[in-house]
């Protein structure tokens, strides 16, 4: 029997207009472009008033008279002598291009299993993608859309599942319409088109010139570069702030995703943050569909933005994999930090592929010393306690005052930004000082339990290279 996909309607797809032309850089006030300087300003806190004029600013937005964002208005000025932040030109703004480097059609055979059924360019090795685009399980829903990552590319694929009056098809035809590109940020564009297609397979099979057509026109010119990396998302530094704070939430567009993630894991979202942060392997396991689940990935990684440069350069990256299934197990065992998701119970059993395994809303580790940090402190509840606070009054503004200038989405990644940023300024400066001693004063700065998050401290340390003594007596006195 087939079952409905869960797919919530704030997943649904909506075109983005084009930005307009003519609309020409602003530069911000000092105080509305905090984060390019490297240091965190008194006016950031975790304060109920998120300062969301940074998160705009940081996506290449600025404000119109009215106060909204406006989208596209970091494109270069003739000039060239706007300027969005402290050292940051409007020539060193950045854009991403449609990049599609693979179309591809993958169908389900009764007799072979998963097969690709046609592709172009016909040379592009997919080998692998036939599993990545219709996630094991996918049987018993009607559709779904899975992100994935398949050597040095992202892809993005959307399934469907139609009843047929056929035996050969033993009532039930299958088939994934998808594409591949160097960043996922973009791909969030074709969702609505890989939809239609995918009805338009289950309907006309063979007819593939809507594809050719669609590959012609996006297809990308990629210098070569031969070392095969995938990069997530650029080393924070002043230029990289602009280029991608979450990036600019368009893989969830339109927003909703950061906020359903959330609510989904309450308060268990501060031990994901702690994980995220320490860069550790984060798998996340749910039964189809997967699409839902994959926001959830892109979530995790979130959590451990920074925008201060130069912090995080010398750690691994936590890169999102999205869907995996048991044929990425190779690609697994060498990664150092990732976050994916699968639809394969197995995976629970091979621990040495992850360090954290969430289960629906249960978050566990088999590493001893990973322990205590599965355990809520007092902090850990007030922090969250800020946060809903923080929606409260976002979700109040929108409402009496009508203010349609934030959404939850900045507000979250602006909370936990701040939250990181707010703790490597304070170790930095600890560091350097005369007397490199983290004290439970210092520790309570940061937002921090001076007992409950001794040990996470301690990880914290070691995992950056931050030159800084821990003081452990006393630390859990007043």
């Amino acid at each position: 029997m087939v079952e409905q996909s869960d797919r919530a309607p704030l997943l649904d797809w909506e075109e983005i207009p084009p930005p307009d032309q003519n609309q020409v850089a602003q530069p911000p006030r000092e105080a509305d472009a905090p984060l390019a300087t490297g240091r965190i300003p008194a006016a950031i806190t975790l304060s109920p008033t998120p300062n969301l004029t940074a998160v705009a600013a940081s996506r290449g937005e600025t404000p119109n008279r009215a106060g909204e964002a406006v989208p596209g208005s970091d494109r270069p000025d003739p000039l060239g002598s706007d300027v969005l932040f402290s050292g940051l030109t409007v020539k060193d703004q950045w854009e991403e291009k449609d990049q599609i480097v693979a179309v591809f059609v993958v169908t389900f055979d009764t007799r072979s299993g998963n097969m690709v059924e046609w592709c172009l360019p016909h040379d592009i090795n997919l080998d692998g993608v036939e599993f990545k685009s219709m996630a094991s399980g996918s049987h018993r829903i009607t559709s779904d859309f899975i992100y994935f990552r398949k050597a040095a590319y992202f892809g993005l694929a959307c399934f469907a599942n139609m009843p047929v009056e056929s035996e050969l098809e033993r009532g039930a035809r299958m088939k994934s319409v998808g594409i591949l590109s160097p960043s996922y940020t973009l791909l969030y564009r074709y969702m609505h088109f890989l939809e239609n297609q995918v009805r338009h397979q289950l309907q006309c099979p063979g007819q593939y010139s809507p594809l050719e057509a669609f590959y012609e026109d996006k297809k990308a010119v990629l210098p070569p570069t031969g070392n095969g990396l995938v990069t997530a998302c650029p080393t924070w530094s002043v230029t990289a702030i602009n280029r991608c704070m979450h990036p600019e939430m368009k893989i969830t567009h339109p927003a909703g995703c950061m906020s359903q993630f959330i609510q989904f894991f309450g308060e268990q979202i501060m031990v994901l943050w702690k994980f995220a942060l320490l860069r550790k392997r984060l798998l996340i396991f749910s039964p189809p569909p997967v699409g839902v689940v994959c926001y959830r990935v892109y979530c995790c990684c979130c959590l451990a933005n920074v925008s201060i440069p130069g912090i995080g350069v010398s750690v691994p990256e936590l890169r999102p994999f999205f869907y995996v299934n048991i044929a990425d197990i190779s690609a697994l065992e060498t990664e150092m930090s990732y976050v994916a998701c699968t639809t394969e119970k197995i995976f629970e059993d091979k621990k040495d592929l992850y360090d954290v395994y969430v289960d629906n809303q249960n978050v566990k580790t088999h590493r001893s010393h990973l322990q205590p940090l599965l355990k809520l402190n007092a902090a850990d509840k007030e922090k969250y306690r800020k946060l809903g606070e923080q929606r409260q009054l976002l979700l109040y503004s929108q409402e009496v005052e009508e203010d349609c200038t934030s959404n939850e989405e900045d507000l979250f990644i602006l909370f936990f930004m701040e939250l990181n940023n707010r703790i490597f300024q304070t170790l930095s400066e600890v560091a350097g000082s005369a007397d490199p001693t983290l004290t439970v004063d210092h520790v309570r700065a940061m937002g921090l339990d001076p007992q409950g998050d001794r040990s996470f401290l301690a990880d914290l340390l070691e995992v950056y290279g931050i030159d800084v003594t821990l003081v452990v007596d006393n630390l859990c006195c007043p």
